[in-house]
């Protein structure tokens, strides 16, 4: 049995397109591939704290003094948070466009799993992932045209960033389903709908790493 963990970061609830893409893509996965296990995560209704001093504890080196009785909870949110994805197979993420970049909930949940030794190491000729292996599935919702320019793919750092993080914990298989142009109004935004909905099908039945 396959595991599939589901993670939405969108703030707007049941108006959020992002959180109806990931429901979509996650029910096209099961009906391609009935045996997998679903966990998931509501990053805007419960996020991990930002990092911190207390936060950290699951960074410091081997031999440090004990930890806190709050860096004992923060850590242990931290390997919860880990061991989760680690444990899954294929991820499938909403991530909407916020001010050029993801959701700081989201980033807060990416500061918790990428983690040095658990996710990645360093090694004498540079880090290697450690988390290789799985599929990401990216829900990526966005009011304006950034895919279609030069000057919009430089004023990105949201799928750009995603590729560029999970790429260094070792994750070859980032595969994005985009719905962009929202807010251009009613037809750019039917027409972003339609080619997201028509995308889904072909980045869920294809179950390269498992």
């Amino acid at each position: 049995m396959s595991k599939l963990l589901h993670i939405d970061s969108s703030i707007l609830g049941s108006n959020s397109v992002s959180r109806q893409l990931t429901a979509q893509i996650v029910a096209s996965w099961r009906a391609a591939h009935p045996a997998t296990e679903v966990s998931y995560l509501d990053l805007a209704m419960d996020a991990p704290s930002h990092l911190s001093a207390e936060s950290m504890g699951f960074r410091l080196p081997a031999g440090t003094a004990d930890l806190s009785e709050v860096q004992q909870r923060e850590n242990a949110i931290s390997e919860a948070l880990v061991s989760q994805f680690l444990a899954a197979d294929v991820v499938v993420m909403g991530a909407p466009l916020y001010n050029f970049s993801i959701p700081s909930q989201l980033k807060a949940w990416i500061d918790r799993v990428v983690q040095v030794d658990r996710t990645f190491k360093y090694t004498d000729k540079g880090p290697i992932g450690l988390a290789g292996g799985k599929t990401i599935i990216v829900a990526s919702t966005r009011g304006g045209m950034y895919s279609t320019s030069d000057a919009g793919n430089a004023m990105e750092h949201q799928e750009s960033y995603l590729k560029t993080v999970f790429g260094f914990l070792g994750v070859t298989d980032v595969r994005i389903v985009r719905a962009e142009g929202l807010a251009m109004g009613e037809a750019a935004k039917a027409a972003a709908l339609a080619a997201a909905h028509a995308e889904i099908p072909a980045q869920t039945h294809n179950a390269a790493n498992q």
